[in-house]
């Protein structure tokens, strides 16, 4: 039996996908930069909201300045409008149902910054849904480094195989295989059951509620 479940959010929880691409194409328009179909962005997202911006600019326009400044400017507008259009995927609130029902304690890990993190879980979820939401935050490298990950296992009170850990990239299959969690893929997220199996997923599942079969 399996004592704790840590989620990615972005293409596992939630599908954030148009307010992202709204967020950043905004801001990349102001600039007179071109912007991308919602879908191109499935492979610029994961790594962290500077990453994100660096993706979305042109290559000749990817100085420090400008990665920083179209960072900052985006994350700004998304703050403000992050649950706009994103909602949970289907079967993530009967998963989440039937988890609590279980008494399994559950927590979010992401890599976009944490004060967006929060609002996005805070905007889409009840209160006490998941026992730690975490984003990028001071303290903790970004996943794939699996320390965060370990941190949360531990305060849920799981060892690391004791713990599920589901995302949908290779990022996340990285994360849990670093940290000793059960890799977990969602494949109805972002990047698609070919990258979660390439990156060593240890299943991957078609909808949120096959989770329940690895418990």
């Amino acid at each position: 039996m399996k004592h704790a479940v840590i989620f990615d959010l972005d293409g596992t929880l939630v599908d954030t996908l148009e307010d992202l691409a709204a967020a950043m194409n905004r801001t990349l328009r102001g600039r007179g930069f071109p912007v991308h179909p919602a879908g191109a962005y499935k492979l610029m997202v994961g790594d962290g909201f500077r990453s994100f911006a660096y993706r979305a600019l042109p290559e000749s326009e990817r100085d420090e300045a400008t990665v920083d400044s179209v960072r900052a400017e985006a994350a700004y507008y998304y703050a403000g409008h992050c649950v706009d259009l994103s909602r949970p995927y289907a079967g993530v609130p009967e998963l989440l149902a039937a988890l609590a029902a279980k008494a399994l304690p559950m927590a979010v890990l992401s890599n976009k910054p944490d004060d967006l993190v929060q609002r996005v879980v805070e905007g889409l979820f009840s209160p006490g849904t998941f026992a730690i939401i975490r984003g990028e935050t001071e303290g903790f490298p970004r996943k794939p480094d699996p320390a965060s990950a370990l941190d949360i296992a531990a305060r849920l009170g799981a060892r690391p195989g004791e713990a599920l850990y589901l995302g949908d990239s290779n990022v996340d299959m990285a994360t849990a295989r670093a940290a000793g969690m059960v890799a977990l893929g969602a494949a109805w997220g972002f990047r698609g059951e070919d990258e979660l199996r390439a990156a060593g997923a240890d299943a991957v599942l078609a909808a949120p509620l096959d989770l329940l079969s690895h418990l």
